[in-house]
């Protein structure tokens, strides 16, 4: 059984700052691969399961996402389709650096950070008007210069307002500076990240922090949406889904290494968050991941 790797993708921006693409299905394009850049994402036809991360799901006409720097990502049409299609993706392409450099320039667009935030892990912006979204990419597709710089301003303006955010795969938060309650919590959970294996108690994240049990459980709650319990057992299974389907450890042994006890809670706590056992997981996993790209992949 080969390992599978996402391939490293680079994309040469020294003459654009955005870059705009399309394609159908299948392509050379559609393949598990990660890159520096952001990218924001429409589905314009066919029906299938999106791989973002560890994340597994459904995607359909119409799926907007918004997959942060580094993040592996795939989207996998449905094998019953019988013709190739013209066109099944419309994408624009992004960096860090460009979105920095905007928010310097325009304190305005800082409203937009909790967004970016939030694509490290992944996101679906659900039931957003497909029509409309489409329009947005036709027109950045459309213009060229200044006009497509604001024609995708208006797009992440326009998708920053909408209120249905679904992240996808590991809740990721960005480092905050200072001696800020966020700064603090961001430690904790940089730390979690690098020591999940470990048994690590709410009352020693709280030491770590320099709160009370209490208060570093509202404000862990408010800053990462998890409970710190739920949160230590997300970043567990997201690592365990990496090992899943990037490694031949034996499920038991996986287990173990990402710091469950037993297989039994393993196993509940694994099917309770991904909807699917450990086993079934690797399995599709590996069937759809390891297609050939000459046949829908």
């Amino acid at each position: 059984m080969s390992i599978i790797f996402p391939e490293i993708e680079y994309i040469d921006r020294s003459e654009q700052s955005i870059r705009y693409l399309e394609h159908g299905w299948p392509s050379d394009l559609c393949r598990w691969h990660s890159h520096e850049e952001y990218e924001l994402h429409l589905i314009v036809s066919t029906s299938g399961r999106a791989f973002v991360g560890d994340y597994i799901g459904d995607f359909k006409p119409g799926s907007l996402f918004l997959t942060g720097p580094n993040l592996p990502h795939n989207w996998i049409s449905d094998e019953s389709l019988s013709k190739p299609v013209g066109l099944r993706d419309m994408l624009v392409q992004f960096n860090q650096a460009s979105i920095d450099e905007l928010a310097y320039a325009f304190p305005e667009f800082k409203e937009m950070k909790a967004m970016f935030e939030l694509a490290a892990s992944g996101i679906e912006f659900v039931n957003f008007n497909p029509t409309f979204a489409r329009g947005h990419l036709q027109a950045i597709r459309d213009t060229k210069g200044p006009e497509r710089i604001v024609s995708f301003l208006r797009f992440l303006v326009r998708i920053n307002e909408h209120a249905e955010k679904k992240t996808l795969s590991l809740v990721n938060i960005v480092q905050a500076e200072g001696n800020s309650k966020q700064a603090r919590i961001a430690n904790v959970v940089d730390y979690i990240s690098k020591n999940f294996a470990e048994d690590i108690s709410l009352y020693e994240a709280a030491n770590m922090a320099g709160m009370s049990a209490s208060a570093f459980s509202r404000h862990f709650k408010k800053i990462t949406g998890n409970k710190f319990v739920d949160f230590v057992n997300r970043i567990r299974i997201g690592q365990a889904c990496s090992l899943l389907y990037a490694s031949n450890e034996q499920i038991s042994s996986i287990c173990f290494t990402v710091g469950f006890q037993n297989l039994a809670n393993f196993n509940r706590h694994f099917l309770r968050m991904k909807d699917i056992t450990p086993s079934e997981y690797r399995k599709l996993a590996r069937r759809e991941l390891m297609k050939k790209e000459s046949t829908p992949a």
